[in-house]
């Protein structure tokens, strides 16, 4: 099967399961604190909500785990359909939840679940739609390929955007508070069955279906992985976190800091992120290519020492509250991330053998989202409460993406 239609079908459907993943932060963000959280301050319930959003980070590396480990035994393509199912289906779930004024206490338990099951979903999903797109790729074009799903990510964030920013220009505070907030999780049965059809088309990958001929199935891929490769697995975490970290700082806490605290325009906020986030989906491909010309040492160094010049400065240029400096920090932090972010899939999957690269690749990603993103929203929201200053926001990222750049150092080392 050709190497692009594979890739693009996995676009097609990360870019799905992230718009689920990120309308859940977005909601977060503008809604979840007093439909969930009523009976505690502002600033607690967006704590509170975030935190509900970090709950979701906790089950990823459940999800690579597990699918990890069907997909070293049973085949990637089976994998990346159930990931794909599990991801729709808590969505959708989302969408129908009854709030606090309804059902009281059980309002907040039915939504950690289903974030829960979120977490499962796209903590599967990961490693799958990156080996497909890399298995199945020339060698020299393995960063190339595997930036599609990785374009997914900032993918799935624009579509967010467009939907939310489509709902809140078009009805009131009241409006989507009442009913609004619902539409961006029930029109993801669309896109689910849409993707589906198109995942079902594309063949298993070439470096399974040689691992299966030569009947090199490990047993346990997980335990193979730790005893082995436990190295690879720590310093892939690593290595992640800076820029996972930054991400989510990105995509969904500024929303809910400029609007909350800043007191900007909601939509003006929305446009901003989302030309940013054009720039890091058109980037993401460019930095791959370079890294398959250049190499990774090359492209990730450079990329992660940007993040940790991002980290200090993003905030102190956010808080002139000057759209055009706003627009500005974007655009370089999106530039950096995509530079990491696109190359970062290729590495990973390179770390591991494969018969145990599902496991490895995913449960390394993983672990470094729980520490990065999944951390991320909820340290800064706390920091600020706690402060009423972003600076310690500002240290703590530069913290993270100093920890990534050392990862990123060393693990290139070991890689062309």
């Amino acid at each position: 099967m050709r190497p692009l239609r594979v890739a693009t079908a996995s676009f097609v459907g990360t870019a799905i399961e992230w718009y689920d993943y990120f309308i859940y932060g977005m909601a977060a963000a503008i809604a979840f604190g007093p439909l969930f959280f009523p009976g505690v301050s502002s600033a607690a319930g967006t704590l509170a909500a975030f935190a509900t959003y970090s709950v979701g980070f906790l089950a990823r590396p459940v999800g690579g785990i597990v699918m990890g480990h069907f997909g070293d035994r049973v085949g990637r393509k089976s994998m990346l359909v159930i990931s794909l199912l599990t991801m729709g289906l808590a969505t959708v779930g989302i969408g129908l939840l009854p709030t606090y004024a309804t059902v009281g206490v059980w309002a907040p338990i039915l939504l950690v679940t289903l974030r829960f099951i979120q977490g499962i979903g796209v903590g599967g999903e990961w490693g799958g739609a990156v080996l497909m797109a890399v298995e199945h790729a020339p060698d020299r074009k393995k960063a190339f390929y595997g930036s599609f799903p990785q374009m997914g990510v900032p993918g799935g964030l624009i579509i967010a955007n467009l939907v939310f920013l489509g709902l809140t220009t078009n009805l009131s505070s009241d409006a989507f508070l009442a009913w609004g907030w619902r539409v961006p999780f029930l029109a993801s049965a669309v896109m689910v069955v849409a993707g589906l059809v198109i995942r079902l088309t594309i063949s298993e990958s070439p470096d399974f279906e040689a691992v299966k001929q030569a009947k090199t199935e490990q047993r346990m891929p997980i335990v193979t992985v730790l005893r082995e490769h436990w190295k690879e697995v720590a310093l892939s975490a690593g290595a992640f976190i800076g820029i996972n970290a930054v991400g989510y700082i990105f995509m969904a806490y500024l929303l809910s800091y400029t609007t909350a605290v800043l007191e900007l325009n909601r939509n003006r906020i929305l446009v901003l992120a989302l030309i940013a986030s054009l720039v890091w989906l058109a980037v993401i491909p460019w930095a791959s290519a370079l890294s398959d010309r250049h190499g990774r040492r090359v492209v990730l160094r450079v990329g992660s020492i940007g993040l940790v010049a991002c980290a200090l400065f993003l905030f102190p240029m956010i808080n002139t509250a000057n759209s055009a400096l706003i627009l500005l920090a974007l655009l370089v932090t999106a530039v950096f991330m995509g530079i990491v972010y696109g190359s970062i899939a290729a590495l990973f999957s390179e770390l591991f053998r494969a018969e145990i690269r599902y496991s490895g690749a995913s449960l390394g990603y993983q672990l470094g989202s729980i520490l990065g993103g999944g951390l991320a929203p909820t340290v800064a929201t706390g920091l600020y409460t706690s402060w009423s200053s972003t600076t310690p926001i500002a240290l703590y990222l530069t913290a993270v993406t100093l920890i990534s750049l050392g990862c990123v150092w060393l693990v290139t080392r070991r890689t062309a």
